[in-house]
């Protein structure tokens, strides 16, 4: 998607498992798993550079890339900011800098209209759910708790040890959430979402303060966390109101 979004869309050869957006990334050859990529499939490709996302899944992949003299390059942004940065980066790689700036000028325009909008707003407790059977939550090394951090947001596992740590109910219950956050694939898992929260007991449910947001674009950390994050300050604005 980063790539897409740099203007360098038609230099791709190949994709992994579950790339299907924008599009046209769903006519391209899929050759294997993000996460453990097969080296001879990519280098069946012939590729001049290969974009990877964590070193320590494209370790084997990067050992053979280097063998053949092929870059790799590693994409992992963790902010909201370094989105727009990434984009830029690309750019440059590809040679395509001028729809790849134009572009991040424009994702940090969103930005800086979301942090001026909503700062200063009074805080909304937020408890990102993960997984609901059993219950994971995002700490605040996720993407997710930048995009709450902008609209002003408190992730209140954000201070767990780990980055997806599973939680009991009863902790859920303790930290006294004011919205539940998900990502989701259709309106119907907000529904479940919310049905299953409210017979748990959890007062945001009475309430009706769960959200839920496309998952692909509130967990891949592209230009559609953007959007996830402009739907995010308007849900928990929409909170806010007396």
């Amino acid at each position: 998607e980063l790539v897409y979004a740099a203007g360098a869309g038609a230099y791709l050869v190949a994709t992994i498992r579950g790339s299907d957006y924008p599009p046209a990334a769903r006519s391209l050859p899929v050759i294997g798993d993000g996460t453990q990529p097969d080296p001879e499939r990519v280098a069946a490709t012939r590729p001049d550079l290969v974009i990877a996302w964590q070193p320590s899944a494209a370790a084997p992949l990067a050992r053979v890339m280097d063998k053949l003299g092929v870059a790799v390059y590693y994409s992992d942004p963790q902010t909201l900011a370094a989105i727009p940065e990434a984009v830029e980066r690309l750019g440059v790689l590809f040679g395509t800098e001028a729809r790849a700036t134009a572009a991040a000028q424009a994702l940090r325009a969103r930005l800086d209209a979301l942090a001026a909008r909503y700062a200063g707003r009074a805080p909304v407790r937020v408890f990102v759910q993960a997984g609901l059977d059993p219950i994971y939550t995002l700490n605040h090394a996720s993407i997710v708790s930048d995009a709450l951090r902008l609209c002003g947001g408190v992730n209140v596992f954000g201070d767990a040890p780990v980055v997806a740590p599973q939680v009991g109910l009863e902790s859920v219950l303790a930290a006294r959430p004011d919205a539940v956050l998900a990502g989701v694939s259709t309106p119907a898992d907000t529904a479940r979402n919310q049905a299953a929260w409210r017979a748990m007991g959890l007062p945001a449910a009475q309430a009706g303060h769960v959200y839920g947001i496309d998952a692909d674009a509130l967990y891949r950390p592209g230009p559609r966390l953007v959007d996830a994050a402009e739907q995010l300050c308007a849900d928990l604005d929409q909170l806010r109101q007396p």
